[in-house]
């Protein structure tokens, strides 16, 4: 297989037990925290670089979870991972990724402190609500976009849910306010129609497509659209294995290739797995395609279920006596 998929390696996480632990044993080291030699510091440096190593596209961080309480500590700790990237990252660009937009733009800003030449940053994530907010940095700043197809307005589609022709019009929105507005080439805004984990993308409802199958469809339908040529589509591939067994790096690698087959190009993964390089699993393949074509029939959601419950009993592991 030949390399066709941007990689956002996600390991810089703070979510992600091990690191977030790292992280908030780092923090806690004090004012020199972030220069004066440690175990914590030489294993978030350790982390920077074996993304590298292991090609990264742009290297992720997120560290949202520090946030909960005093949004602000998110935004201080940003500025010194930002740093860190700058510093041990090999030139690959940092992906400054937070729900919190105070977050992004101090991240952003701070990724150009610098007198040093530095490539284009990613920001994760601008919404059609907030894209005012973000967007107008182009101004000062370069940098690509991750835009999420998620509204505030209530979904109308099927289930309660956006529908394939929603969340297309979403990233209609976000692409030509870009463009048109911002003065974004197309090729600086990937656009994210969100992942369902597999082990729950069940409708309540009959004649309901699933949520992989929309967000599929999706990426189909932004991909076909002649206006849109070269924007790329992106998605956080790790969530679809939320709440399964096992195998859950397989089931990544055959999410990401039929993903790829609708027209993904980027994705949030770890780059140490080589998704979309390596050949997956053709049992895993097929799981994930029942899914990808869950149309809101019967037929289609019978067979997703019946591999579904096959592949769980199969990977379930033995309860202790």
């Amino acid at each position: 297989m030949e390399k066709a998929l941007i990689s956002i390696d996600e390991s810089v996480h703070a979510s992600i037990p091990k690191t977030g632990k790292i992280m908030k044993q780092l923090a806690e080291l004090g004012p020199d925290a972030y220069s004066a030699p440690s175990g914590p510091l030489d294993y978030i440096k350790g982390l920077i670089e074996s993304q590298v190593s292991h090609g990264a596209d742009y290297i992720a961080v997120n560290l949202d979870a520090f946030g909960e309480s005093d949004p602000q500590v998110a935004v201080d700790m940003m500025l010194e991972y930002v740093r860190m990237v700058r510093n041990w990252g090999g030139g690959v660009p940092i992906c400054i990724d937070s729900s919190n937009d105070d977050v992004l733009i101090a991240g952003l800003k701070e990724w150009y402190n610098t007198g040093e030449s530095v490539r284009q940053p990613l920001i994760n994530s601008a919404k059609v609500y907030t894209m005012d907010n973000l967007l107008p940095l182009k101004k000062h700043y370069d940098y690509a976009f991750i835009g999420l197809l998620v509204s505030e307005e209530a979904p109308t589609g099927p289930g309660g849910s956006h529908s394939v022709d929603e969340l297309y019009s979403l990233g209609k929105q976000i692409f030509e306010a870009a463009v048109s507005k911002y003065d974004f080439r197309a090729e600086e805004i990937f656009l994210d129609s969100t992942v369902f984990p597999l082990a729950i993308d069940m409708p309540m409802e009959p004649g309901v497509p699933g949520y992989t199958y929309r967000a599929f469809e999706t990426i189909k339908k932004i991909k076909s659209d002649a206006k849109m040529k070269g924007v790329h589509c992106s998605l956080g591939i790790s969530n679809c294995v939320r709440d399964l067994p096992g195998r859950r790096i397989g089931v990544c690698r055959a999410y990401v290739a039929k993903a790829m087959e609708y027209g993904l190009d980027a994705g949030i993964v770890n780059v140490a797995h080589q998704y979309g390089l390596t050949e997956p699993d053709q049992e895993l393949l097929e799981l994930v395609d029942a899914y990808a074509k869950m149309d809101g029939s019967a037929e289609r959601m019978n067979k997703a279920v019946a591999l579904m419950s096959k592949f769980c009993r199969e990977n379930r592991k033995p309860t202790k006596k």
